[in-house]
């Protein structure tokens, strides 16, 4: 698959999912009234069962307090209706009805609705209450007769004018209150979310249209700091992927066409020369030209998953000098005719140092081998210490790099003007690999004069790294 039919492709899965129009349309107002009704009616809910759960606990108390309280007056009526007849007790309950502040009769007991432990009350002599505790019942001794006493409130005297009674009026005045209160709060909380989840939609429906530099802004609330932290990683991936694969397609249409091209021209000078000697030498440059292809394919792949993702890595204490004398022996078979040396003065006895075995060898030879293209006469390896950091040194006695090119050689695809020849020429990746790799250790490559008169690659990463990471 082509670097352009994967950016159509990502492309494609991202217009996936866009939001539709109509999709995400949440209103400040839905969202407020929605949670507004969901806590004031969980906190109703629990106030409610609260005062039903209190008011059965202190009803007792308060219905054997009433009656400690109301048993004095209610023995002095019914003493005073015994000392007449029962003919003259309706004329009797008149007089003192006139006398109290609350209402006072006698009714048949049949006449009465009680509950079964009022009816037990009565017939045992105690004092019956009812359930709102305003209405007493006593029974006259062995009568059928009841004294009714109430109801004691004031406002439920039924000649008076009807109106909620004051304890219903406190509590509609202290849920008014507290629901005015509730709503402000959630006001202010609900708003800042809104806005925040707003934003969020927008930069989704931005990234969804392709707009990959768009970034969500910062989250008032702190609930959506870690989304918003996650959508903008997504997004500068998804931007820094699509740049990439852009570069890596551009960079390796442009460096395919020499080996195509040579190899072209090889085919058809093949094709009209008899010469054993010269047929030869066109298959040594055909093969050339495939190792190249080999080598840009392989390149790119590494590069490619470099920047997709860095490798997991796995960190290995390893002795660093022995290590770089068999880095460095793995390629004396390059450098020939080349002096060759390790150094490692420097380095503390049996210095140990953590590294991935599997990608820090591929930057110290890659560095080894761009050295062996550009050397006279002696390439250097060497090691030392700087506080919690370890160096590795390559020098060469080459031409060197000017200093205004030193930072721009770790670019990808990016190759000085002298190396543009097939005996020192490269695709402009190793370097780049070396960064990456570099990177992923937590250090850094840099290029300088080097003492021998050429260039200088240096790599530098800590020499203990507490947990293995991506």
């Amino acid at each position: 698959m082509t670097g352009n039919s994967r950016n159509n492709r990502l492309l494609d899965i991202l217009g996936r999912y866009k939001p539709a129009p109509w999709r995400g349309r949440y209103s400040l107002s839905r969202l407020f009234f929605n949670f507004y009704l969901l806590v004031m009616g969980s906190f109703v809910a629990i106030a409610f069962f609260a005062d039903v759960v209190i008011s059965t606990a202190v009803k007792g108390i308060t219905d054997d307090y009433t009656s400690r309280f109301m048993h004095g007056t209610i023995v002095l009526i019914e003493d005073e209706l015994f000392r007449r007849p029962a003919s003259e007790w309706p004329q009797m309950i008149k007089v003192l009805d006139e006398k109290f502040a609350y209402k006072l009769d006698i009714v048949d007991h049949w006449t009465l609705k009680l509950t079964p432990k009022q009816a037990e009350n009565l017939d045992a002599g105690r004092l019956a209450i009812d359930a709102d505790g305003d209405i007493l019942y006593q029974r006259l001794k062995q009568t059928p007769k009841v004294l009714v006493v109430g109801p004691l409130s004031p406002d439920a005297d039924p000649n008076r004018p009807r109106a909620l009674p004051l304890e219903l009026r406190i509590r509609l005045l202290t849920w008014s209150l507290i629901g005015f209160c509730l709503a402000i709060a959630v006001w202010f909380w609900v708003r800042p979310v809104w806005r925040d989840l707003e934003a969020l939609r927008q930069t989704a429906r931005a990234l969804g249209d392709g707009h990959f530099e768009t970034r969500a802004p910062a989250a008032r609330s702190s609930a959506f700091e870690l989304l918003t932290e996650t959508l903008n990683g997504m997004a500068e991936r998804i931007q820094r992927l699509i740049a990439t694969q852009k570069e890596l397609s551009s960079a390796i249409s442009h460096e395919l066409r020499t080996p195509i091209a040579r190899l072209r021209f090889a085919l058809e000078m093949l094709a009209e020369t008899a010469e054993i000697s010269e047929r030869e030498r066109l298959w040594q440059m055909m093969e050339v030209d495939l190792d190249e292809l080999d080598n840009l394919i392989d390149s790119s792949l590494t590069y490619a998953r470099f920047e997709r993702e860095q490798p997991e890595l796995h960190l290995t204490p390893v002795e660093l000098a022995p290590w770089l004398e068999e880095k460095l022996n793995s390629m004396r078979i390059l450098g020939r005719s080349l002096t060759m040396a390790v150094d490692s003065s420097r380095l503390p006895e049996g210095q140990r140092v953590e590294l991935d075995l599997k990608s820090m060898p591929y930057a110290v030879t890659n560095l080894l081998r761009n050295a062996i293209k550009y050397a006279r006469t002696r390439i250097l390896l060497s090691a030392e210490v700087a506080g919690d950091r370890i160096v590795i040194h390559v020098d060469d006695d080459g031409i060197g790099i000017p200093e205004p090119e030193r930072q721009r050689v770790f670019s990808a695809f990016t190759r000085l003007d002298r190396s543009r020849d097939r005996a020192t020429g490269g695709h402009g990746l190793g370097l780049a690999i070396v960064r990456l790799v570099l990177e992923q250790h937590a250090g850094t490559v840099t290029a300088d004069e080097s003492p021998l008169g050429g260039a200088r690659f240096t790599l530098a990463w800590p020499l203990l790294q507490n947990v293995t990471q991506s």
